[in-house]
């Protein structure tokens, strides 16, 4: 001990600062570190310490994410979404995020609601269109809730055309609608009559001429033609410009160009099969859904059934297009977050550094972004590998048990939808998750842990 005392003092100080301010006062040098209780909040430090390292956990862990990275999705055909989509009713309309009424949603949800009521014929302008959906006479419930997805206000009204996916290892299957394009469309809460005829023409000639080329082309194996997608620049959510190509030479090369985005739908159900596949398994923490419908974020947990957990959906840091800024945005939509759950999007960043001259940021910030998601997930998906790492597997199977350890929230990247009914896309950029989606989840999971 008298040797010990007979050496220069360093110390380390971790939480309180105020402890090491008489030290540093006397002159030893202090490395100051910044810690608090995870959660900053008991009963979510107590939830974590419960699963931790908990081996019933880890393993029921090992079985959703067996289940996601086994996943086969197939792309199998075009269907109508009152006759594809399970439980779809004649008055009802699919919606982006966890439940919401008519009452809490914003601008670019609003919008899409009232375009989806113009396309199906249920009134004649948007007045009257409003007035049903204020008087209850439409049904909203989440595209999750029936096997589905939908890129921002993510609609899907009875007679769209839905991608009709099949996993081919588990047998389940999932739906997402077909990509308009960026802009002035519904999807971003725009509804003029431009737009309501552009879908009336997917409805019927595209959703026509794609149907028939997946007929005589055969079913499509998604993972194959997204890993490669990956090799040459997309990261799947906010860049598709490969994958769509890839697509367009299977199907009909040349009557679609001009849509880089067409992909990211397909992707999206793709996603949505592997990780239906992952949901449901007792004691998991990994997240299965993150959604948002432009109020809330929204997130679901395979070990925690049907359940969602939410905080409030915030407004993507990015860039904006010419004429706009922050004060147009609305708060972050959609079901794209899907991608990200998957580990593909913003968790596979560093495929696509280019992708920073849509969203904002710099390559490194790209790099970095995917490199801080191996600190909250449970593996590698090894059919989507990074050049850039070395043709690493994208980082995926977030845990929530990690996110509230670190502090990291998962990273996505998103467009930017106006904050009032009727206008459009005004930018992309990054977003993340409240925090509070997490500590919900790893208290109610640590409730029905053993019990």
């Amino acid at each position: 001990m008298s040797t010990l005392f007979g050496k220069p003092l360093s110390v380390v100080n971790a939480g309180i600062a105020s402890f090491a301010d008489p030290i540093a006062a006397a002159g030893a040098p202090v490395a100051r570190v910044q810690w608090s209780p995870p959660g900053g909040d008991p009963a979510v430090a107590r939830a974590l310490a419960k699963l931790a390292g908990d081996a019933t956990v880890d393993a029921a862990n090992k079985r959703a994410f067996d289940a996601y990275a086994s996943a086969e999705p197939v792309l199998e055909g075009i269907g109508v979404a009152r006759e594809a989509v399970p439980g779809m009713g004649e008055r009802m309309l699919l919606h982006s995020g966890p439940p919401i009424e008519w009452a809490r949603m914003g601008g670019a949800m609003r919008g899409a609601v009232i375009g989806a009521i113009l396309l199906e014929g249920w009134a004649k302008d948007p007045d009257d269109a409003r007035v049903l959906a204020e008087r209850g006479e439409v049904t909203f419930e989440p595209c999750h809730h029936h096997a589905a997805v939908g890129p921002m206000a993510g609609l899907i009204s009875p007679s769209m055309p839905v991608w009709i996916l099949r996993n081919s290892a588990q047998g389940n299957h999932s739906f997402s609608n077909l990509n308009e394009g960026l802009g002035k469309v519904l999807r971003y809460g725009a509804n003029s009559p431009e737009v309501i005829r552009k879908l009336r023409w997917m409805g019927g000639t595209l959703a026509t001429v794609l149907g028939k080329a997946i007929g005589a082309g055969g079913p499509i194996e998604l993972k194959p033609l997204m890993g490669r997608a990956l090799h040459m620049g997309d990261e799947m959510h906010n860049r598709n410009m490969a994958a769509s190509a890839l697509l367009f030479k299977r199907l009909v090369a040349g009557i679609l160009n001009g849509n880089d985005f067409f992909f990211l739908n397909v992707a999206m159900a793709a996603c949505k099969a592997m990780l239906d596949a992952a949901h449901g398994v007792p004691g998991s923490s990994m997240v299965t859904v993150m959604a948002r419908n432009g109020t809330d974020f929204g997130i679901r947990v395979s070990g925690t059934g049907d359940r969602w957990f939410t905080g409030p959906a915030l407004v993507p840091h990015g860039l904006y297009f010419a004429g706009y800024g922050p004060a147009d945005a609305g708060a972050d939509i959609g079901d794209s977050a899907i991608t990200e759950t998957a580990g593909i999007g913003g968790f596979a960043m560093a495929a696509a550094p280019a992708i920073v001259q849509f969203i904002g940021g710099t390559p490194q910030m790209a790099l970095e972004s995917t490199l801080t998601m191996q600190h909250i997930t449970i593996g590698r998906n090894n059919a989507f590998t990074l050049p850039a790492l070395g043709f690493a597997g994208t980082p995926a199977g977030i845990d929530v048990r990690k996110v509230i350890d670190t502090g990291i929230a998962p990273v996505i990247n998103t467009g930017i939808a106006h904050r009032e009914a009727g206008v459009g896309q005004v930018g992309a950029g990054i977003t993340r998750p409240p925090m509070e989606c997490f500590t919900q989840a790893i208290v109610a999971l640590a409730a029905d842990f053993r019990a």
